[in-house]
């Protein structure tokens, strides 16, 4: 059987890209971050599941701004070490929430739209990965504390 030269470059490419771009896996887990712990624009925690470490992050434009549909954009700037020391080098993101103000709980916040996306930059097996996280919980910034559930897709890059 003869193949045109196209087709075996395709197979050719794809055989060889899915060994140079490493594999995808799906992740899951939760994030628990108390806030105002250094600042009161930081916060520092734990991450469980899959990713699971140290986590913290610097909120850019506290107290936020206003979003569409009534909701309140948060800008974010991460820092995330896994249980093994690896660093992942993540996006700055924008976190969605909804205050609770009109069911009389001012400064409760539900987290309903924060797409996180993981870049090449970290270290240990993070060092090239790639991926895209979606977020949701709440965020009480009365008593300091936030509750979040992460999942989505790492893509680990092949070692070098």
């Amino acid at each position: 059987m003869h193949f045109p030269k196209s087709v075996l470059a395709a197979v050719l490419f794809v055989c060889l890209g899915l060994s140079a771009f490493g594999q995808c896996v799906h992740v899951g887990g939760g994030i628990i971050t108390n806030v105002g712990v250094i600042s009161p624009d930081r916060t520092l925690g734990t991450a469980t599941g899959d990713l699971k470490g140290a986590v913290g992050v610097q909120i850019l434009n506290l107290p936020g701004s206003p979003g569409p549909n009534g909701t309140t954009v948060f800008e974010v700037k991460h820092f995330w070490v896994t249980e093994a020391g690896d660093t992942i080098n993540l996006h700055q993101a924008q976190l969605t929430a909804v205050e609770l103000k009109d069911f009389g709980a001012p400064g409760l916040f539900a987290v309903v739209n924060y797409p996180v996306s993981i870049i090449p930059g970290g270290t240990g097996k993070f060092k090239n990965a790639t991926g895209k996280i979606n977020v949701i919980g709440e965020a009480d910034f009365n008593a300091g504390q936030i509750g979040l559930r992460y999942s989505g897709q790492v893509c680990f890059a092949t070692s070098e």
